[in-house]
C-alpha cells in the first residue's frame, strides 16, 4: 500500500511541476547498482528510484557507492529533460548523501518529506499483510495492536509498517509454537 502511494505522491509532485511523466520505470538498490550496470544504463528516459539512496555513501573503498553517485550526477544532467530521478531515505542521512557530492544539492533543489503512518493507518496495514498471510484479526487483536502503537516511541528508530509487520510476524511466530504440539489442530485453532 505505501509503495502505490508513494509513487502516486511522485507522479502528482511531478506533474505539478510540469515535468512530463514517462512510462519508463527502475527501482535499484545499491546492491544492485554495480560499475556493469552504471556503465550500460538502459534507461534514456522515465524515472529512476533509488530507495535507501543514502547507503551510497556508506562502505569502503573497494564499494561502487560513491562511483554510483558520481554516474547519477551525470545522468541527471546529461538526460535531465527526459529522466527524473528520485532518492528516498531517512532524512539525517539523506542529508548525508546530498551533501558527499557538490553537485547532488543543486540537482535535488525539491525535498518532499513524507510524514509517519498514523495509528488508523498502520492498522489498516497491518490488517491488510494480515489478510495477505491469510489471518483473520479480530476487533481485541486490532485493540492491542493499537495499544502497542499508542506505547512504542516515535522517533528516528521508528520501524513505521516494518514495526506492524515485526509485531505481525511475532504472533504467527507465538501462534505457531502455541500449536506445536498439537496433533490435529482444527480450522479455528490454526
Amino acid at each position: 500500500p505505501k509503495t502505490e502511494a508513494f509513487v502516486a505522491k511522485i507522479e502528482r509532485f511531478v506533474a505539478e511541476q510540469g515535468v512530463e511523466m514517462v512510462s519508463f520505470a527502475k527501482h535499484q538498490r545499491k546492491d544492485e547498482i554495480t560499475q556493469q550496470y552504471l556503465q550500460q544504463f538502459e534507461a534514456d528516459e522515465g524515472v529512476l528510484l533509488i530507495d535507501e539512496a543514502y547507503s551510497l555513501v556508506r562502505g569502503g573503498e573497494r564499494d561502487f557507492g560513491r562511483e554510483a553517485i558520481d554516474a547519477i550526477v551525470k545522468l541527471i544532467e546529461d538526460r535531465r529533460d527526459r529522466i527524473v530521478v528520485v532518492m528516498a531515505g531517512y532524512p539525517d542521512e539523506m542529508e548525508e548523501l546530498i551533501s558527499s557530492n557538490p553537485g547532488l544539492r543543486s540537482r535535488f533543489p525539491k525535498v518532499i518529506h513524507f510524514p509517519d503512518y498514523t495509528t488508523d493507518e498502520l492498522v489498516q496495514i497491518f490488517e491488510v499483510m494480515a489478510k495477505a498471510a491469510e489471518y483473520d484479526v479480530d476487533e481485541p487483536v486490532l485493540d492491542r495492536l493499537r495499544e502497542l502503537l499508542g506505547a512504542v516511541q516515535r522517533g528516528p528508530t521508528f520501524g513505521n509498517a516494518r514495526y506492524v509487520r515485526n509485531v505481525l510476524e511475532a504472533a504467527i511466530g507465538r501462534h505457531a509454537w502455541r500449536l506445536r504440539e498439537v496433533e490435529k489442530p482444527t480450522v479455528e485453532e490454526l
